[in-house]
């Protein structure tokens, strides 16, 4: 019986479920210290004079680091542009100045936790304030405080898309319909917060092991860093728990490594809550323009997008993001005509980074509001209208080239429709008959539904491969199976599909399989746990790998090793003028209904029901793909009803989950329906495609268009804290 599409027992369970699994957290050496940091605490101010003296006299302490300290003092995944750092005495022209509250000042190490968060606190600092700027689109005009007054602007990344003739479109039109979408900050809140034990091995090498998304990443901004050649760095992760894009920025890896490499002996660090909401990147907040256009039928004709995005202090992904939401603001949609300008901006914030989604829950709210708004100007069903433009097998993105082969959107959107009760009359979609609401009833009931698609793997011509090794080991039978493979499992259950596809690409049984991952000492690199790749690239490699050892063994070559090198088909950037390019090699597909019940008297807005179809082209594991997507559903429940990062003036103002709320069991939806399609992928691994942010996307448009048609109210922001919901039913009246 085939391994693929078995749902069998994670490979981590019993030891996620009795506790007896190590996290970055709970690993500890003998001897070792204890490391604290010492954050800027202001959004934008120089450092005069920084004295640590009295933190380095007081008791138990053993080292504090500097600016100083730091060989090579910056980093970054896309850009070098943020110290590790701040201070005097670094060899980096600008290392002096806070850019965010969050930036690192001084490492105080010392024998005991407690010793080092006092003497921390004994830093004396003369800070000169500089003129903040918080709101991107301020940031973007003349005359705005420069966060890096050497490049001239705050706008740092800026994309074009210039396809047809959006005027000659929108003078075609029947119908043009405007809209203006701000989208929030939102934290990861992964139940682990940062934590890391680094120490020198046995053979030398600074180790660190820490929960992270990129092992091979880490340790190369870790020896870019310290100037160390990169085999005298190891990076190992234990086990990760929940990352959502969250670990894919530095956080402790670095100034671990700069403390090790310094002492020589093992040291500890663990960050508080806010430490952590205050030190790590959060989902960008967006704003963005949209004016669409239709014809009498619901063709659409012509979409013009402007969208700004707040990268905060530092770049991180946000260039990533911004392409990401470039493409996405237009929809899983055919438009002859578009026209999008978007940026990335540079503000006093908390840097905005990888989150669950990467620009495609901001580009959906707005194009799934602007369809919303086309089908009530023209009098068609929301269903009908995305029917009659929805993209399928050949179809021209607004980039101006095809979508690779295997497109499903038109079948993913014809199920969830009929899941939620959607009819076809006389050939036309027809809306479900709302006949719950009654005019005395202070709960009124909606139902909305939208659309997405998603990029598997890295886009826009980001190089893209995954290493795996498979050894096979026997005395006249294959006895054993080793696959040597570096990617992160983040709670997503890679390591599990890892086994089953060895499993099956090796023709054995699945105890038969020994996993040894995660360690840029015995792997080479695997990619990013992101962008819904990892099953997708890892499946290929593993497949490679798992496949030539076989032959090797078959040919009597005993033990057999193999390893193989997956690479994609080639994506191409956006052409600077036009936009036009290849942007991605495998898309997922999906579409999802939500139901609501809203409390006008208080406010609360409940979801009775999600459905959610996804096409993941061949589910290795079933269980894990609809754990993925009722996970993906809290999250972005979360994203649209219930969490409200507050940020004033730079300073965070929600930094505990006792103000920062994020759902629990009583906030989540009653129910959740996981349709699971299964329309092959055609160079996906067994046919799998990735889906782990898929069913992000498209919940926030689904429940605000079913909040509208509940109580009459179309918001444009969220999320949809009672207060707002009752102050807009009172603007209303």
């Amino acid at each position: 019986m085939p391994i693929i599409g078995q749902s069998i027992t994670r490979v981590d369970a019993v030891g996620k479920v009795t506790g007896k699994t190590q996290y970055p957290g709970d690993l500890s050496l003998p001897g070792m210290a204890h490391m604290k940091i010492l954050f800027a605490g202001r959004p934008h101010a120089r450092i005069k004079r920084l004295d640590v003296s009295k933190a380095e006299a007081y008791p138990g302490v053993v080292a504090v680091f500097t600016a100083r300290d730091m060989p090579g003092n910056e980093y970054g995944l896309i850009m070098p542009d943020q110290p590790v750092l701040i201070g005097p005495g670094s060899n980096n022209a600008g290392a002096d100045v806070a850019r965010f509250v969050g930036d690192q000042v001084a490492l105080v190490v010392a024998e005991t936790e407690k010793a080092a968060a006092h003497a921390r606190d004994l830093i004396e600092i003369d800070w000169e304030d500089l003129p903040p700027v918080f709101d991107p689109r301020e940031a973007m005009k003349d005359g705005a405080a420069l966060l890096f007054p050497e490049k001239g602007s705050n706008v740092f990344c800026h994309y074009r898309i210039r396809q047809g003739d959006v005027d000659e479109g929108f003078a075609r039109a029947a119908a043009v319909v405007e809209g203006y979408y701000r989208t929030p900050f939102q934290e990861h809140a992964f139940l682990q917060p940062e934590a890391g034990l680094g120490y020198i091995d046995e053979e030398g090498r600074v180790t660190v092991q820490v929960a992270g998304q990129w092992a091979h990443e880490d340790q190369e901004q870790i020896a870019h860093a310290l100037r160390l050649p990169l085999e005298q760095v190891r990076v190992i992760y234990p086990a990760i728990g929940g990352a959502f894009g969250g670990r894919e920025d530095m956080s402790v890896q670095i100034v671990l490594a700069l403390a090790v490499w310094k002492l020589r002996r093992p040291v500890k660090i663990v960050w508080s809550r806010e430490e952590s909401i205050i030190g790590h990147h959060k989902r960008h907040p967006f704003y963005i323009k949209c004016k669409w256009a239709a014809d009498a039928d619901g063709k659409l004709l012509a979409a013009e997008n402007e969208v700004v995005q707040d990268g905060g202090a530092y770049a991180y992904t946000s260039t990533k993001v911004l392409g990401n939401a470039t493409l996405m603001v237009a929809g899983p949609y055919e438009i002859p005509n578009v026209k999008v300008d978007s940026y990335s901006v540079y503000t006093n914030n908390i840097p905005g980074g990888a989150f669950r989604g990467f620009g495609g829950p901001q580009g959906a709210f707005a194009a799934e509001g602007q369809m919303n708004k086309l089908a009530a100007a023209l009098g068609l069903d929301p269903v009908e209208i995305r029917a009659r433009n929805v993209i399928g097998e050949g179809s021209i993105l607004s980039v101006g080239t095809p979508l690779p082969k295997g497109v499903s959107m038109p079948h993913v959107l014809e199920k969830c429709a009929e899941e939620a009760g959607w009819k076809k009359v006389d050939g036309k979609w027809q809306r479900p008959d709302s006949a719950l609401n009654t005019q005395h009833s202070a709960l009124k009931h909606g139902i909305g539904l939208a659309i997405a698609f998603k990029n598997v793997g890295f886009s826009f011509g980001a190089p893209e491969q995954c290493w795996a090794t498979v050894a096979i080991e026997g005395n006249g039978q294959i006895d054993r199976v080793t696959v040597y493979h570096a990617g992160a499992d983040c709670g997503q259950g890679a390591h599990t599909v890892f086994a089953q596809m060895a499993a099956e690409a090796t023709g054995v049984t699945l105890d038969k399989i020994r996993l040894v991952v995660s360690d840029t000492a015995t792997s080479q690199t695997s990619g990013s746990a992101s962008a819904s790749r990892m099953t997708f690239m890892a499946g290929n490699a593993i497949k490679g790998a798992g496949e030539a050892a076989l032959k090797k063994w078959n040919d009597e070559e005993r033990p057999a090793t193999a390893a193989f090198q997956y690479r994609p088909p080639k994506t191409t950037p956006y052409e600077p003028e036009t936009g036009r390019s290849e942007p991605n090699f495998s898309y997922g597909y999906v579409a999802e209904a939500v139901e609501v019940e809203v409390d006008t008297e208080t406010g609360h807005v409940r979801v009775t029901n999600a459905i959610v179809v996804d096409d993941v082209g061949h589910a290795v594991n079933p269980l894990q793909v609809e754990g993925q997507i009722e996970g993906a559903i809290v999250q972005a429940h979360g994203y649209a009803v219930l969490e409200n990062f507050v940020h004033n003036n730079g300073y965070v103002q929600t930094p505990y989950l006792s103000n920062y709320l994020i759902p629990t069991v009583l906030d989540v939806p009653d129910k959740v329906k996981s349709v699971i399609l299964e329309y092959p992928d055609p160079i996906g691994p067994w046919g799998a495609r990735g889906m782990a942010e898929m069913p992000y996307l498209p919940y926030a448009p689904a429940l605000i268009a079913a909040v509208k048609e509940a109580i009459g109210v179309e918001f444009e922001s969220f999320p949809l804290t009672p207060d707002r919901v009752l102050a807009a039913l009172r603007a209303r009246k």
